[in-house]
């Protein structure tokens, strides 16, 4: 086995951060459609869903991860807490709970436009 000199560790340790640094660029701010849902069963990480909890479904973010998502119609922000699997409708990436959409402003239309970053 060939053994790397310094120089060489610290060329591979610098590619490494910088392709890291890009990839959670490009991936730090996501804006689409978002809905929201109340429902009382148990949700994909295993928790009773709260329509009074300040939580969120994302198709593929880890549970546990929080994201702050801002409504881009009239600017208000929320930080939510992501515990379930979802949404399930094409255009959508994210479905809030009752409590989210409430403070964001959209109860009454059911979706709008958002941004979201990790919080």
């Amino acid at each position: 086995m060939r053994r790397m000199s310094g120089l060489g560790l610290a060329v591979i340790a610098a590619c490494a951060a910088m392709s890291a640094s890009i990839s959670d660029a490009s991936a730090s701010t996501q804006c689409g459609r978002a809905s929201w849902y109340a429902l009382h069963s148990k949700t994909a990480s295993g928790e009773r869903m709260n329509p009074a909890a300040l939580t969120a479904a994302h198709r593929t973010l880890p549970f546990g991860t929080r994201l702050k998502v801002t409504n881009k119609k009239n600017g208000k922000s929320v930080v939510v807490r992501i515990n379930d699997r979802g949404p399930f409708v094409k255009g959508r990436v994210l479905d809030l709970s009752k409590a989210a959409a409430n403070k964001l402003g959209f109860i009454r239309s059911g979706h709008t436009s958002i941004c979201m970053a990790k919080a």
